[in-house]
């Protein structure tokens, strides 16, 4: 339950539309239910705006699903995310609850972010950029986590700072952007490159993609923590999910 959800429902019952009674039952859904094994948290939009999300890994296919149909049971004007899914994951949560985007679109993909019930539309523009193509996984999970919180995100593909005139032709998408944020493996050099080049605040996200010294991500994350590039911020490796998060509660 969010906010707007929370006030319509205290407005119905003063137009006596919603009895005391009823308004209690849906209440003590509040703050979390008991699945279980899960205890899903019905009170997250109230108190930081976000939604709680289903992390895939490590659930069964029917746990999946049954705390996507938990979530969706609750009204409000947010929407649920399960991230990181396997086909099987993806495939029982879908048959359980049709109607989710999904990102990457392909069935077979090896992972997966699906949504439901997306936010309203916002109109600050945010610019996704990933180093090579290796590191558009997590890209697309930031991409499909800011869609459903309802941004447009810009996606710039494959500008590492190997041949860093493919980020300078993007000069004036950064210039206009509100907020960016860089994916980038190898050694995350791209990160301290696009944060000297806009105005806007940049979250940087380490990937796990590179050879032997980039140590599976550990290289690109401790050298965008190093950066030289003042306010530069950084989450951990591969989270595309949480920096979309950090994205959206800059620009709320």
């Amino acid at each position: 339950m969010d906010e707007p959800a929370l006030t319509r429902l205290l407005c119905s019952v003063a137009t006596g539309e919603t009895s005391p009674d009823q308004a209690v039952r849906q209440l003590e859904r509040m703050p979390y239910s008991d699945l279980g094994f899960a205890r899903v948290d019905h009170h997250r939009p109230l108190r930081q705006r976000l939604a709680e999300a289903v992390y895939a890994p490590g659930k069964t296919p029917g746990q999946c699903a049954a705390i996507v149909t938990e979530l969706l049971a609750e009204p409000a004007e947010v929407p649920v995310l399960l991230t990181r899914a396997d086909p099987a994951q993806a495939g029982a949560a879908v048959a359980s609850n049709p109607g989710a985007c999904r990102t990457p679109e392909d069935p077979d993909a090896p992972l997966s972010t699906l949504s439901w019930r997306h936010s309203p539309a916002r109109t600050a523009q945010v610019v996704v950029i990933t180093a090579g193509t290796a590191d558009l996984p997590v890209a697309a999970e930031c991409i499909a986590t800011l869609t459903a919180y309802g941004f447009s995100p810009t996606r710039i593909v494959d500008c590492g700072v190997a041949g860093v005139h493919r980020i300078v032709d993007e000069i004036d998408t950064l210039a206009r952007a509100d907020t960016v944020v860089v994916v980038a493996g190898m050694e995350g050099a791209l990160a301290s490159l696009v944060a000297g080049l806009t105005p806007a605040p940049v979250v940087a996200v380490p990937t796990s993609a590179g050879y032997g010294a980039s140590l599976e991500g550990v290289t690109a994350l401790l050298a965008m923590h190093a950066s030289c590039a003042a306010g530069l911020v950084v989450v951990g490796i591969d989270n595309g999910f949480g920096a979309a998060c950090a994205v959206a509660r800059m620009l709320w």
